[in-house]
């Protein structure tokens, strides 16, 4: 009984590990777009610079379904040593792509995204349903979910601050160059975990496993509450990455029309609006702590009901504030907090991290509650959705610069409105007669 209760221990803490590499390189996507919107070849545009993260995202669309079949086939360690493995030399690829000049390097960056997106897609198949099967679902494999969000937080807080600090200001000769620190980083972490990781006795849950010998009677997409959870991943994800991403842009623009500033702007505005940024994923960090507190008395739906709608008044107050109307604003630095003057719109953007903070282990943990056997093929759905962190941000990125950065965040509004009706109607089980009991057929 102790080896197993180890064994079970082990398997969690790697899977909180595993959540931290997931948002170091999820993470440099939006800051690396401002070092490329500022090159000649893309004239500033908020759009074509968010490509890398769309990239990194429309990777998810290719790979979910078959992480998910991974699981099913070769188990969840092999399928994590696949993952960090692709992740070493995606990164790799982004690194490289610092040498080539013009059109040719920023091809070789987006290769390098698209490539790491098949990683985190990987890693993130893996850690959502191991840790909702160990924590056997309901409130206690949300409650673990939501601790292992705070570690993807934690990175997710470093990353955009550690390039503000490399970058400081971005001008048109800021190269890729510039923040090989942080890739080098990436490449470290990723190449021990693998050495970790390779020897560490994991095994695949009990709970919800299954092999190429289960019958699967129905399909995954016969659950509503699956399938409409389904949809709610992808808005999800938009949210999350689209609020700060387009927010680090805002502070970071030094066009007097279109960005944050009312008069001449900070000659270090690209690190504000990394640390800007820095302390939205920060203040995720705090929400995901507090609700993985509380996690195991509160249910889901009900976390949800209140963010989603908490999210919808401040993004709304943010779209609504004065553009000179300012704030002192406590920034995350990395070490400490340092008190800088920054539009009353960021501070309203900036409290949305405590709210989509619980979010994403809601979600899975209300679109998959009661599947039993087809967790893994859930989960693999729900990775090919994660390309919502792609082309949502891409959709409101693009509305910025035709009509403005604030009023691009009617997209995430409107995303809100639907994840509140999931949480109100759509996430409740009109399936519940669906067999999920893991039936395996007979071998002749």
């Amino acid at each position: 009984m102790s080896n197993k209760k180890g064994g079970t221990t082990l398997a969690i803490v790697t899977m909180m590990f595993l959540y931290a590499m997931i948002a170091f390189v999820t993470n440099l996507a939006a800051p690396t777009s401002n070092i490329w919107k500022a090159q000649d070849i893309l004239e500033n545009s908020n759009a074509l610079g968010m490509l890398g993260n769309m990239m990194n995202f429309l990777a998810y669309l290719f790979m979910g379904i078959p992480a998910g079949q991974m699981l099913t086939r070769i188990g969840y360690k092999k399928t994590t040593l696949v993952g960090i493995a692709v992740g070493f030399f995606g990164v790799l690829i982004q690194y490289l792509s610092g040498f080539p000049e013009g059109w040719l390097g920023f091809i070789t960056y987006l290769l390098g995204a698209f490539i790491s997106g098949f990683s985190v897609c990987m890693l993130n198949t893996v850690v959502n349903p191991m840790l909702n099967l160990l924590g056997g679902g309901g409130n206690r494999g949300n409650q673990l979910n939501l601790l292992g969000g705070t570690f993807n937080s934690l990175a997710g807080t470093i990353t955009p601050m550690l390039v503000g600090v490399l970058v400081g200001q971005v001008t048109a000769d800021t190269k890729i160059s510039d923040i090989s620190l942080v890739m080098f980083i990436a490449m470290s972490v990723f190449a021990v975990a693998f050495a970790i990781l390779f020897f560490l006795p994991i095994e695949n849950p009990e709970n919800g496993n299954s092999d190429e010998h289960t019958v699967f009677e129905r399909s995954v997409w016969s659950f509503r509450h699956c399938t409409l959870g389904v949809v709610g991943i992808f808005l999800y994800v938009g949210v999350e990455i689209g609020i700060p991403g387009t927010l680090n842009n805002y502070l970071a623009d030094t066009d007097l029309d279109k960005g944050a500033w009312t008069g001449e702007a900070p000659a270090r505005a690209a690190a504000i609006g990394g640390f800007v940024a820095g302390t939205y994923w920060f203040l995720m960090l705090v929400g995901r702590l507090i609700s993985s507190a509380i996690a195991g008395k509160v249910s889901s739906r009900m976390l949800m009901i209140v963010t989603s709608s908490v999210a919808i008044v401040l993004i709304g107050a943010a779209m609504l504030a004065p553009k000179d109307s300012m704030t002192s604003i406590p920034l995350f630095n990395g070490s400490s907090f340092v008190s800088t003057e920054l539009p009353i719109k960021a501070l309203f953007l900036v409290l949305c991290g405590l709210c989509t903070s619980v979010m994403w282990a809601c979600i899975f943990n209300l679109a998959t509650e009661g599947l039993g056997k087809y967790t893994a093929k859930a989960s693999g759905l729900f990775m090919t959705m994660v390309v919502g962190g792609g082309l949502l941000p891409l959709i409101q990125n693009g509305i910025a610069d035709k009509v403005g950065y604030m009023t691009s965040y009617i997209v995430p509004i409107l995303a809100l409105v639907y994840l509140l009706w999931y949480a109100l109607v759509g996430s409740k089980n009109v399936n519940a007669d669906i067999n999920t009991g893991v039936a395996v057929q007979d071998e002749q």
